[in-house]
């Protein structure tokens, strides 16, 4: 079978979608299928990347406009595919409903559906039509948690159709990290108690909340912030702005293979993000397969279906205009662990592992 995966971006550009779709692309080829993946280049030239049976193209760049890049190079090369016998959108990626319509023969359509539109909303009014009878001819719609279908303006009308697939990690990755790397990023920090965020810089993030409650957490912990995006000059701003500098720690980008001993070192993941832009969190998956109990947010999305609250960790109200409800990460950082809950990272790791792998 051959199936041709379109989004915008892919591996090295990190992302919870684009490791999904780099795991998903990586798993079916190494099943014995045939894998195209159809992204956009970072540059404005096209690079075509073969890995036994996984293409990779990365059409030529030639815009960007609200989060979406533009390459008119990835219709002529989905024109030249003919031999498709699946074609697979993540969503959301507007010029994929246009793609998917120049792939010849017109082979069954599945979409996973990541995430509604919540920021451009003008661009959602112009792209709705499309966008839902792009859905209406889909032969299977893959939301990522069971919440997604009834909260989703593009899943709910759709929901016969609905089948909830996690998104998906390699697990082993995070099974055994360097206990001396380990103990090295702890004694980085004078061995205080460590929060972990892993993810993109984006508006949604609610970062700037966590950053109010650096302020009050007490004992002082240590904020380690991986990632980059078009917030970091704002949140830099903001910890300076605080006198927060001995304690938050932006770490930039983390390679795959160091990323696993800062979850291992961290002593809990935080996810505060205060718009439902956030579909899913798949760093919640890393940080709960690595042991380490969750923080999170109830969005009515995939939030609170991979952090269950009491039991893999705590879900609390996204942060407003209020501070981020610092007693939710009071009572992971000193231990002992609450009675009632056990080891939550233990139940987390064991799930995980159930759910998105």
């Amino acid at each position: 079978m051959h199936i041709l995966h379109i989004y915008k971006d892919y591996f090295p550009v990190l992302g919870g979608i684009e490791n999904h779709v780099r795991a998903a692309a990586e798993g079916v080829a190494a099943r014995g299928h045939q894998v195209t993946v159809l992204v956009t280049n970072t540059a404005p030239r096209t690079i075509i990347e073969r890995q036994a049976n996984l293409t990779i193209i990365k059409a030529a760049r030639q815009a960007h406009a609200a989060s979406t890049p533009l390459s008119l190079p990835m219709f002529e090369h989905a024109r030249r595919l003919t031999d498709v016998d699946v074609v697979h959108l993540h969503y959301p990626y507007p010029p994929a409903d246009l793609l998917a319509r120049v792939v010849p023969n017109h082979p069954p359509l599945v979409i996973t559906y990541h995430s509604d539109i919540v920021k451009q909303q003008t661009i959602l009014r112009l792209y709705g039509p499309l966008l839902r009878a792009t859905l209406a001819r889909a032969d299977r719609i893959l939301p990522t948690s069971p919440a997604y279908i009834t909260s989703s303006h593009g899943c709910a009308p759709t929901a016969d159709r609905c089948t909830v697939v996690p998104l998906s990690i390699d697990p082993q990755r995070f099974l055994h990290p360097d206990p001396a790397q380990v103990a090295t990023i702890r004694a980085c920090y004078d061995n205080a108690p460590l929060l972990l965020f892993v993810g993109r810089l984006r508006y949604y993030k609610g970062l700037h909340f966590l950053l109010e409650a650096m302020l009050t957490i007490r004992p002082a912990a240590h904020l380690l912030i991986i990632g980059i995006g078009p917030e970091d000059a704002v949140l830099r701003a903001q910890v300076q702005a605080s006198r927060l500098e001995e304690r938050v720690h932006f770490l930039g980008e983390i390679g795959d293979d160091d990323l696993p001993a800062y979850y291992a070192a961290a002593h809990v993941f935080v996810l505060p993000s205060h718009l439902r832009a956030e579909a899913f969190g798949i760093v919640q998956v890393e940080a709960q397969v690595a042991g380490l109990p969750v923080v999170c947010t109830e969005l009515q999305t995939g939030t609170s279906f991979v952090t269950q609250h009491s039991t893999t960790g705590i879900v609390v109200r996204p942060p407003t205009r209020r501070p981020w409800p610092v007693q939710s990460t009071h009572c992971w950082i000193t231990p002992p662990w609450p009675a009632i809950w056990g080891r939550p990272d233990a139940h987390g790791h064991s799930r995980c592992l159930h759910i998105a792998t």
